[in-house]
């Protein structure tokens, strides 16, 4: 299902290994993947470019993971986030989806789950669009008064 979608994720983690790992299986399975190992360039990745979905660390130095989620949600607030964490708390998740997290996965990842995850992203950014598309049409037509 997802390979159909070939949904954009951007995946942001301060753990190379862990984010090359995981970049190389969701590419395999015909994703569209761009990686970040910071909040600083997770950042500048989403700066002018869209992503079906983001799949960001929590604890990462210099601007963490909320942080992260805060300053995207600002800049894109229709945008789909997952957040990531080897050492979740309840209150973490709790803050994260209060700024806007789509939901929270635990490391180690289950790839099966994150593609299930990824492929509900990219149907409800298709349909923000497409919303978005009838927004704008029906705007024309009315400043044309047709």
């Amino acid at each position: 299902m997802v390979e159909e979608l070939k949904a954009k994720v951007l995946l942001v983690d301060d753990e190379e290994d862990f984010l090359k790992t995981l970049a190389e299986r969701l590419e395999s399975r015909g994703l569209n993947v761009t990686t970040a190992s910071s909040g600083e360039s997770a950042l500048a990745s989403v700066e002018g470019q869209e992503y079906d979905l983001i799949v960001l660390d929590l604890a990462m130095p210099g601007i963490d993971g909320l942080e992260t989620l805060k300053r995207i949600k600002a800049r894109q607030p229709e945008a789909g986030i997952i957040m990531l964490s080897g050492q979740g708390s309840i209150r973490t998740s709790i803050e994260a989806m209060k700024l806007g997290a789509e939901d929270f996965i635990e490391k180690p990842v289950n790839i099966s789950e994150l593609l299930d995850k990824i492929s509900e992203a990219k149907e409800k950014h298709m349909l923000v669009l497409e919303s978005k598309s009838i927004k704008e049409i029906e705007k024309i037509i009315h400043s044309k008064g047709w």
